[in-house]
Protein backbone atom coordinates (compact mmCIF):
# COMPACT_ATOMS: atom_id res chain seq x y z
CA UNK A 1 0.00 0.00 0.00
CA UNK A 2 1.20 3.48 -0.81
CA UNK A 3 0.00 6.41 1.31
CA UNK A 4 -1.15 9.61 -0.34
CA UNK A 5 2.11 11.36 -1.01
CA UNK A 6 2.88 14.94 -1.79
CA UNK A 7 3.31 16.31 -5.25
CA UNK A 8 6.97 17.22 -5.10
CA UNK A 9 9.55 19.34 -6.78
CA UNK A 10 11.98 16.56 -5.91
CA UNK A 11 11.45 12.89 -5.13
CA UNK A 12 10.96 12.09 -1.43
CA UNK A 13 13.59 9.89 0.19
CA UNK A 14 10.92 7.16 0.35
CA UNK A 15 8.30 7.49 -2.41
CA UNK A 16 6.34 4.51 -1.00
CA UNK A 17 5.94 2.50 2.17
CA UNK A 18 8.01 -0.31 0.65
CA UNK A 19 10.82 2.18 0.09
CA UNK A 20 10.29 3.50 3.61
CA UNK A 21 10.89 0.09 5.19
CA UNK A 22 13.88 -0.59 2.94
CA UNK A 23 15.40 2.80 3.68
CA UNK A 24 15.01 2.35 7.42
CA UNK A 25 16.84 -0.96 7.24
CA UNK A 26 19.61 -0.01 4.83
CA UNK A 27 20.15 3.75 5.29
CA UNK A 28 19.00 4.90 8.73
CA UNK A 29 20.98 8.12 8.23
CA UNK A 30 18.41 9.10 5.59
CA UNK A 31 16.15 10.35 8.39
CA UNK A 32 18.68 12.93 9.55
CA UNK A 33 19.35 13.89 5.94
CA UNK A 34 15.64 14.45 5.30
CA UNK A 35 15.38 16.54 8.46
CA UNK A 36 18.37 18.65 7.43
CA UNK A 37 16.91 19.60 4.06
CA UNK A 38 13.30 20.04 5.19
CA UNK A 39 11.86 23.41 4.21
CA UNK A 40 10.79 25.17 7.41
CA UNK A 41 8.28 27.91 8.21
CA UNK A 42 7.43 30.14 11.18
CA UNK A 43 5.26 28.67 13.91
CA UNK A 44 2.61 31.30 13.18
CA UNK A 45 2.04 32.94 9.84
CA UNK A 46 0.56 36.40 10.02
CA UNK A 47 -0.74 38.59 7.22
CA UNK A 48 2.71 40.13 6.83
CA UNK A 49 4.73 36.91 7.02
CA UNK A 50 7.47 36.71 4.38
CA UNK A 51 7.81 33.59 2.30
CA UNK A 52 10.13 31.11 4.01
CA UNK A 53 10.14 28.49 1.29
CA UNK A 54 13.58 27.26 0.41
CA UNK A 55 15.33 28.56 3.51
CA UNK A 56 17.85 26.28 5.17
CA UNK A 57 17.09 24.88 8.59
CA UNK A 58 19.24 24.93 11.71
CA UNK A 59 21.33 22.05 10.43
CA UNK A 60 23.08 24.59 8.25
CA UNK A 61 22.21 23.11 4.89
CA UNK A 62 20.83 25.18 2.02
CA UNK A 63 19.60 22.08 0.20
CA UNK A 64 15.86 22.25 -0.28
CA UNK A 65 15.69 19.14 -2.40
CA UNK A 66 13.04 17.80 -0.02
CA UNK A 67 9.52 17.65 -1.32
CA UNK A 68 7.14 20.53 -1.78
CA UNK A 69 3.93 21.00 0.14
CA UNK A 70 1.94 17.80 0.67
CA UNK A 71 -0.65 18.10 -2.00
CA UNK A 72 -1.25 14.43 -2.73
CA UNK A 73 -4.82 13.23 -2.70
CA UNK A 74 -6.09 9.95 -1.30
CA UNK A 75 -9.38 8.15 -1.14
CA UNK A 76 -11.34 10.15 1.41
CA UNK A 77 -12.81 6.95 2.79
CA UNK A 78 -9.43 6.58 4.49
CA UNK A 79 -9.34 2.79 4.27
CA UNK A 80 -6.08 0.90 4.06
CA UNK A 81 -4.71 0.40 0.60
CA UNK A 82 -6.88 2.96 -1.16
CA UNK A 83 -4.46 5.84 -1.55
CA UNK A 84 -4.52 7.29 -5.03
CA UNK A 85 -1.22 8.76 -6.12
CA UNK A 86 -2.17 9.20 -9.76
CA UNK A 87 -2.96 12.61 -11.12
CA UNK A 88 -2.47 14.49 -7.87
CA UNK A 89 -2.83 18.26 -7.98
CA UNK A 90 -0.13 20.48 -6.51
CA UNK A 91 -1.71 22.69 -3.85
CA UNK A 92 1.66 23.99 -2.77
CA UNK A 93 1.21 26.81 -5.26
CA UNK A 94 3.69 29.59 -5.85
CA UNK A 95 6.01 31.05 -3.25
CA UNK A 96 3.64 33.96 -2.77
CA UNK A 97 0.74 31.54 -2.25
CA UNK A 98 2.65 29.71 0.47
CA UNK A 99 3.45 33.01 2.18
CA UNK A 100 -0.23 33.98 2.31
CA UNK A 101 -1.78 32.34 5.39
CA UNK A 102 -5.32 31.01 5.12
CA UNK A 103 -5.90 31.83 8.81
CA UNK A 104 -3.37 34.48 9.91
CA UNK A 105 -1.96 34.01 13.39
CA UNK A 106 -3.77 30.69 13.88
CA UNK A 107 -2.68 27.06 13.97
CA UNK A 108 -4.28 23.87 12.67
CA UNK A 109 -2.24 20.88 13.86
CA UNK A 110 -2.99 17.20 13.32
CA UNK A 111 -2.15 15.07 16.37
CA UNK A 112 -0.83 11.52 16.01
CA UNK A 113 1.13 10.84 19.19
CA UNK A 114 -1.41 8.49 20.77
CA UNK A 115 0.16 5.13 19.73
CA UNK A 116 3.40 5.83 21.61
CA UNK A 117 1.43 5.83 24.88
CA UNK A 118 -0.36 2.62 23.96
CA UNK A 119 -3.59 4.52 23.22
CA UNK A 120 -4.68 2.81 20.00
CA UNK A 121 -8.45 2.95 20.35
CA UNK A 122 -10.86 5.13 18.41
CA UNK A 123 -14.40 4.80 19.70
CA UNK A 124 -15.23 1.09 19.99
CA UNK A 125 -12.34 0.07 17.72
CA UNK A 126 -9.68 -1.03 20.21
CA UNK A 127 -6.78 -1.19 17.71
CA UNK A 128 -7.88 1.41 15.16
CA UNK A 129 -4.54 3.24 15.22
CA UNK A 130 -2.40 0.09 15.26
CA UNK A 131 -2.00 -0.20 11.47
CA UNK A 132 0.94 2.12 10.85
CA UNK A 133 0.64 2.03 7.06
CA UNK A 134 -2.99 3.12 7.25
CA UNK A 135 -2.17 5.80 9.84
CA UNK A 136 0.51 7.20 7.55
CA UNK A 137 -1.93 7.25 4.65
CA UNK A 138 -4.45 9.20 6.72
CA UNK A 139 -1.78 11.57 8.01
CA UNK A 140 -0.42 12.33 4.55
CA UNK A 141 -3.94 13.05 3.35
CA UNK A 142 -4.69 15.31 6.33
CA UNK A 143 -1.40 17.19 5.91
CA UNK A 144 -2.13 17.73 2.23
CA UNK A 145 -5.34 19.66 2.90
CA UNK A 146 -5.22 23.45 2.51
CA UNK A 147 -4.93 25.28 5.80
CA UNK A 148 -3.32 22.45 7.78
CA UNK A 149 -0.21 23.89 9.43
CA UNK A 150 1.52 20.82 10.78
CA UNK A 151 1.61 17.70 12.90
CA UNK A 152 2.21 16.58 16.48
CA UNK A 153 3.68 13.08 16.79
CA UNK A 154 6.27 10.83 18.40
CA UNK A 155 9.69 10.31 16.84
CA UNK A 156 8.84 7.14 14.90
CA UNK A 157 5.87 8.75 13.16
CA UNK A 158 7.76 11.96 12.40
CA UNK A 159 10.67 9.94 11.00
CA UNK A 160 8.28 8.15 8.65
CA UNK A 161 6.72 11.44 7.53
CA UNK A 162 10.16 12.97 6.96
CA UNK A 163 11.13 10.11 4.64
CA UNK A 164 7.79 10.35 2.83
CA UNK A 165 8.36 14.06 2.21
CA UNK A 166 5.19 15.07 4.06
CA UNK A 167 6.70 17.68 6.40
CA UNK A 168 7.84 20.31 3.93
CA UNK A 169 6.78 23.82 4.97
CA UNK A 170 4.93 22.37 7.97
CA UNK A 171 5.10 22.98 11.72
CA UNK A 172 6.63 19.86 13.26
CA UNK A 173 5.87 19.33 16.94
CA UNK A 174 7.54 16.51 18.90
CA UNK A 175 5.72 14.63 21.67
CA UNK A 176 7.91 14.53 24.75
CA UNK A 177 6.46 12.44 27.59
CA UNK A 178 4.90 9.14 26.58
CA UNK A 179 5.81 7.10 29.68
CA UNK A 180 2.34 7.24 31.24
CA UNK A 181 1.02 4.26 29.33
CA UNK A 182 -2.74 4.12 28.92
CA UNK A 183 -4.31 1.98 31.65
CA UNK A 184 -1.05 1.29 33.49
CA UNK A 185 -0.75 1.46 37.29
CA UNK A 186 2.06 3.98 36.72
CA UNK A 187 0.08 6.07 34.21
CA UNK A 188 0.51 9.28 36.21
CA UNK A 189 4.25 8.79 36.63
CA UNK A 190 4.37 10.21 33.13
CA UNK A 191 8.06 10.19 32.34
CA UNK A 192 9.74 11.87 29.40
CA UNK A 193 10.44 8.91 27.15
CA UNK A 194 9.94 10.75 23.84
CA UNK A 195 11.66 13.76 22.32
CA UNK A 196 14.16 15.67 24.44
CA UNK A 197 14.70 19.38 23.76
CA UNK A 198 18.06 18.59 22.17
CA UNK A 199 16.41 16.09 19.81
CA UNK A 200 14.00 18.75 18.57
CA UNK A 201 16.90 21.14 18.00
CA UNK A 202 19.00 18.53 16.20
CA UNK A 203 16.21 17.66 13.77
CA UNK A 204 15.24 21.29 13.21
CA UNK A 205 11.74 20.71 14.55
CA UNK A 206 9.59 23.65 15.58
CA UNK A 207 8.02 22.91 18.98
CA UNK A 208 7.42 20.30 21.65
CA UNK A 209 4.38 19.14 23.57
CA UNK A 210 4.08 17.68 27.05
CA UNK A 211 1.15 16.10 28.88
CA UNK A 212 0.62 17.17 32.50
CA UNK A 213 -1.96 15.12 34.38
CA UNK A 214 -2.36 15.79 38.09
CA UNK A 215 -4.20 13.59 40.57
CA UNK A 216 -4.11 14.96 44.11
CA UNK A 217 -4.28 11.38 45.42
CA UNK A 218 -1.37 10.03 43.36
CA UNK A 219 2.23 10.81 44.42
CA UNK A 220 3.41 10.10 40.85
CA UNK A 221 1.88 13.40 39.79
CA UNK A 222 4.54 15.33 41.66
CA UNK A 223 7.36 13.66 39.72
CA UNK A 224 5.63 14.53 36.45
CA UNK A 225 5.04 18.10 37.61
CA UNK A 226 8.72 18.54 38.48
CA UNK A 227 9.93 16.97 35.23
CA UNK A 228 7.52 19.14 33.24
CA UNK A 229 8.82 22.33 34.87
CA UNK A 230 12.43 21.48 34.08
CA UNK A 231 11.49 20.60 30.50
CA UNK A 232 9.80 23.98 30.06
CA UNK A 233 13.04 25.57 31.30
CA UNK A 234 15.10 23.55 28.81
CA UNK A 235 12.81 24.39 25.91
CA UNK A 236 12.94 28.09 26.78
CA UNK A 237 16.74 27.92 26.85
CA UNK A 238 16.57 26.73 23.21
CA UNK A 239 13.88 29.34 22.41
CA UNK A 240 11.55 26.56 21.33
CA UNK A 241 7.81 26.76 22.02
CA UNK A 242 6.42 24.05 24.30
CA UNK A 243 2.70 23.21 24.37
CA UNK A 244 1.62 22.10 27.85
CA UNK A 245 -1.54 19.96 28.02
CA UNK A 246 -2.77 20.08 31.64
CA UNK A 247 -5.56 18.10 33.33
CA UNK A 248 -6.77 17.49 36.83
CA UNK A 249 -7.78 13.85 36.92
CA UNK A 250 -8.82 11.04 39.23
CA UNK A 251 -9.27 7.29 39.10
CA UNK A 252 -12.79 5.95 38.74
CA UNK A 253 -13.13 2.17 39.05
CA UNK A 254 -9.40 1.89 38.41
CA UNK A 255 -9.42 3.99 35.24
CA UNK A 256 -8.02 7.49 34.92
CA UNK A 257 -10.62 10.14 34.11
CA UNK A 258 -9.91 13.76 33.20
CA UNK A 259 -12.07 16.31 34.99
CA UNK A 260 -13.46 18.73 32.41
CA UNK A 261 -15.48 20.78 34.87
CA UNK A 262 -14.87 24.51 34.81
CA UNK A 263 -13.14 24.60 38.21
CA UNK A 264 -10.79 21.73 37.32
CA UNK A 265 -9.81 23.14 33.92
CA UNK A 266 -9.29 26.58 35.47
CA UNK A 267 -7.02 25.11 38.15
CA UNK A 268 -5.02 23.05 35.65
CA UNK A 269 -4.42 26.14 33.50
CA UNK A 270 -3.22 28.12 36.53
CA UNK A 271 -0.77 25.36 37.48
CA UNK A 272 0.57 24.90 33.94
CA UNK A 273 1.02 28.64 33.42
CA UNK A 274 3.21 28.91 36.50
CA UNK A 275 5.66 26.13 35.60
CA UNK A 276 9.40 26.79 35.32
CA UNK A 277 11.50 29.94 35.50
CA UNK A 278 9.90 31.59 32.49
CA UNK A 279 6.68 31.27 30.53
CA UNK A 280 8.04 33.13 27.50
CA UNK A 281 7.87 30.09 25.21
CA UNK A 282 4.95 28.29 26.86
CA UNK A 283 1.67 27.63 25.09
CA UNK A 284 -1.33 25.84 26.56
CA UNK A 285 -3.19 22.94 24.96
CA UNK A 286 -6.59 22.83 26.62
CA UNK A 287 -9.89 20.93 26.34
CA UNK A 288 -13.28 22.49 25.91
CA UNK A 289 -15.09 22.31 29.25
CA UNK A 290 -18.09 20.06 29.88
CA UNK A 291 -20.28 23.14 29.61
CA UNK A 292 -18.90 25.10 26.66
CA UNK A 293 -20.42 28.28 28.07
CA UNK A 294 -17.81 28.14 30.85
CA UNK A 295 -14.89 28.50 28.43
CA UNK A 296 -14.89 32.31 28.32
CA UNK A 297 -14.34 32.58 32.08
CA UNK A 298 -11.95 29.60 32.19
CA UNK A 299 -9.68 31.09 29.52
CA UNK A 300 -9.33 34.29 31.56
CA UNK A 301 -7.07 32.30 33.92
CA UNK A 302 -3.96 32.95 31.84
CA UNK A 303 -2.57 35.29 29.20
CA UNK A 304 -0.60 32.46 27.58
CA UNK A 305 -1.61 31.61 23.99
CA UNK A 306 -3.64 28.43 23.79
CA UNK A 307 -4.83 25.84 21.32
CA UNK A 308 -7.84 23.59 21.76
CA UNK A 309 -7.35 19.83 21.86
CA UNK A 310 -9.80 17.52 20.18
CA UNK A 311 -9.99 14.50 22.46
CA UNK A 312 -12.54 11.74 22.06
CA UNK A 313 -15.70 13.14 20.49
CA UNK A 314 -17.46 9.84 19.75
CA UNK A 315 -20.05 9.95 17.00
CA UNK A 316 -20.91 13.62 17.53
CA UNK A 317 -18.27 15.33 15.41
CA UNK A 318 -20.72 18.05 14.43
CA UNK A 319 -21.25 18.80 18.12
CA UNK A 320 -17.49 19.06 18.59
CA UNK A 321 -17.23 21.47 15.66
CA UNK A 322 -19.79 23.71 17.36
CA UNK A 323 -17.89 23.73 20.66
CA UNK A 324 -14.59 24.45 18.94
CA UNK A 325 -16.12 27.23 16.85
CA UNK A 326 -17.35 29.11 19.93
CA UNK A 327 -14.12 28.64 21.90
CA UNK A 328 -12.01 29.81 18.95
CA UNK A 329 -13.57 33.26 19.32
CA UNK A 330 -11.88 33.78 22.71
CA UNK A 331 -8.87 36.15 22.78
CA UNK A 332 -6.20 33.67 23.92
CA UNK A 333 -7.30 30.74 21.76
CA UNK A 334 -5.09 30.56 18.67
CA UNK A 335 -5.97 27.29 17.01
CA UNK A 336 -6.75 23.57 17.10
CA UNK A 337 -4.72 20.42 17.73
CA UNK A 338 -6.94 17.49 16.79
CA UNK A 339 -6.11 13.87 16.07
CA UNK A 340 -8.33 10.81 16.17
CA UNK A 341 -11.62 12.56 15.47
CA UNK A 342 -10.25 13.93 12.18
CA UNK A 343 -8.03 11.01 11.18
CA UNK A 344 -10.71 8.39 11.92
CA UNK A 345 -14.09 10.11 11.46
CA UNK A 346 -17.17 7.94 11.70
CA UNK A 347 -18.08 8.52 8.06
CA UNK A 348 -14.52 7.75 6.87
CA UNK A 349 -14.15 11.11 5.11
CA UNK A 350 -10.78 12.30 6.41
CA UNK A 351 -10.49 15.17 3.94
CA UNK A 352 -14.00 16.40 4.73
CA UNK A 353 -13.42 16.28 8.48
CA UNK A 354 -10.12 18.15 8.21
CA UNK A 355 -11.52 20.77 5.84
CA UNK A 356 -14.42 21.47 8.20
CA UNK A 357 -12.05 21.88 11.13
CA UNK A 358 -9.88 24.27 9.12
CA UNK A 359 -12.95 26.33 8.24
CA UNK A 360 -13.56 26.98 11.94
CA UNK A 361 -10.38 29.06 12.12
Amino acid sequence: MTPARPTASATPAAPSVRDLVRLRAERPEAIAEAAARRRRRPLLRTAGTADTAGTADTAGTADTAGTADTAGTADTAGTAGTADTAGTADTAGTASDRARPTHPGRLMIIAADHPARGALAVGDRALAMANRFELLQRLCLALSRPGVDGVLASADVLDDLLLLGALEDKVVMGSMNRGGLAGAAFELDDRFTGHRPEDLVRHGFDAGKLLLRIDHDDPGSLDTLHAAARTVDAMAAHRLPVFVEPFLCRRVDGRLRNDLGAAAVTTSIAIASGLAGTSAYTWLKVPVTEDPDDMAQVMETSTLPAVLLGGEVGDDLDGAYGKWREALRLPTVRGLVVGRSLLYPVDGDVAGAVDTAVSLL
